[in-house]
């Protein structure tokens, strides 16, 4: 005969229905507080800019030509031609294009900064298969000269996530690249967290050479499915322990977890996953994990073998942040074609994301999307330059889950725009002007407007 062993959560729960029975006055409520370490970032900007006559790539599909815009208060005040508006600065974009700022979803700056030694190299927490109860962002060194080179570029948002190296890697923070001495001060006000998953290779070869599970993929989709097993039942206590408190009762709260805190949030739909996942059937599976489980399967990043299910991928919602040509460099990333990226853009209600996963490739998201539409159009693609920069724009901000705030040249929206001194997909093309907010955090031609970090004061 079966025997049922109780586990921790279901003996927690006993002792909330237990804690039920004590009819005497109400304790104070037991709540967790959910956003402990706040932002404390502060938009910069209360005046305006007016920028006339750019070739504008809204990020949402529309090329304007000759186009106007006014940013006013941290804002995209207005787009069109021929604005008749006063600002208090005016420039002539005449010649140059105006974009969205660039999003890369998946960074490591700052978790793994330059320069590169063992004592900075906090991105990976390789000590258990599960340690979703870590959070990048206590990692993070604001300091990293990469954040400053990364502006340069263009990038006004990015995602820090931590390593692949585990089943559950932890939770990934969204931060405005503005320079700050701390986390918080660079912190996405309101972005949801994200919890980094892996698939494949990386959690069976770290732990299955320790002689610890998961040694195989099956071994990874089970340990998976216990870990949301667990964090269902650790859900279903905490919202019996809230119903009973709410009907006048006087239970027990049920023990407080970190690790569940996490998985929790996802099953309640406030943190979405980022699952570092190359192959095909393994992406297949894993959003039957999600149904299985009644979350959703968020975005999967390096998706090597995205082409081959993109129909499934726009079908279930998942964006796919891919690169243009790295591939090959072990056995779960080697059937990769240079046209993936389009290939998946192509499929209707689709979500295709390029991003670095690189500090050094950061620098030109730019041109790693052109290097695809060069790419795609030689194989029959009809690719655009309005088409390409949402890869880097819109489709960034949806994966993150800040696309009401950011990612297009939209009215309303947060100003966050580059200047281009040319076409951006040329391969000669700089980020002249960098705006945050409304803000100018860089200016190509103005040192006042080149942040230097703490580490780099005295060097060149």
């Amino acid at each position: 005969m079966q025997k049922f062993k109780p586990t921790a959560i279901v003996l927690a729960l006993s002792t909330v229905l237990l804690g039920c029975q004590d009819k005497g006055p109400q304790k104070e409520k037991v709540t967790i507080e959910k956003n402990p370490y706040p932002s404390t970032y502060q938009p910069h900007s209360t005046g305006s800019t007016l920028i006339t006559n750019a070739t504008v790539l809204t990020g949402t599909g529309e090329r304007l030509e000759d186009a106007d815009v006014l940013l006013k208060d941290g804002k995209i005040s207005q787009v069109g031609k021929d604005l008749s508006v006063q600002a208090d600065v005016t420039i002539d974009a005449q010649g140059k294009w105006v974009t969205p700022g660039i999003i890369d979803v998946h960074s490591h700056l700052g978790a793994y900064p330059s320069p590169s030694v063992e004592s900075h190299a906090d991105g990976n927490e390789i000590t258990k298969p599960n340690t979703a109860q870590v959070w990048v962002e206590h990692s993070v060194w604001p300091q990293d000269p990469g954040f400053n080179r990364a502006r340069e570029g263009g990038i006004t948002t990015l995602q820090i996530l931590p390593g692949s190296a585990n089943l559950f890697g932890g939770r990934s923070v969204t931060l405005k690249n503005v320079p700050s001495p701390t986390m918080q001060g660079m912190k996405f006000p309101d972005a949801p967290y994200g919890l980094k998953m892996a698939c494949g290779e990386n959690p069976k070869r770290v732990y299955g050479g320790k002689g610890v599970a998961p040694y195989t993929r099956m071994g990874n989709m089970a340990g998976y499915r216990a870990a949301w097993a667990e964090a269902t039942e650790y859900k279903q206590a905490w919202e019996q322990y809230e119903a009973a408190y709410a009907a006048g009762l006087n239970p027990d709260a049920p023990k407080r977890d970190i690790r569940l805190d996490t998985l929790r949030g996802v099953l309640d739909g406030e943190i979405l996953i980022h699952n570092h996942c190359y192959k095909a059937e393994e992406m297949a599976m894993m959003i039957d994990l999600s149904k299985e489980f009644n979350y959703h399967a968020g975005t999967f990043h390096h998706g090597i073998e995205a082409y081959k299910i993109a129909d499934l991928l726009a079908e279930n919602g998942n964006c796919a942040a891919l690169w243009p040509d790295w591939w090959g460099f072990k056995m779960e990333a080697y059937d990769m074609v240079p046209e993936n990226v389009a290939i998946v853009d192509a499929v209707k209600n689709s979500c295709a994301v390029v991003h670095s996963d690189s500090g050094t490739t950061i620098q030109r998201l730019n041109h790693e999307a052109a290097k695809i539409m060069n790419t795609a159009n030689q194989a029959g693609f009809s690719l655009k330059e309005q088409d390409a920069i949402k890869w880097i724009t819109y489709n960034a901000a949806k994966s993150l889950g800040i696309e009401d705030k950011t990612g297009s040249v939209k009215q309303g929206k947060q100003a966050d725009i580059v200047i281009w001194d040319r076409n951006p997909f040329s391969v000669y093309s700089k980020a002249e002007t960098v705006y945050i907010d409304g803000a100018k955090v860089y200016d190509r031609f103005d040192e006042k407007y080149q942040a230097v970090s703490d580490f780099m004061l005295g060097q060149r």
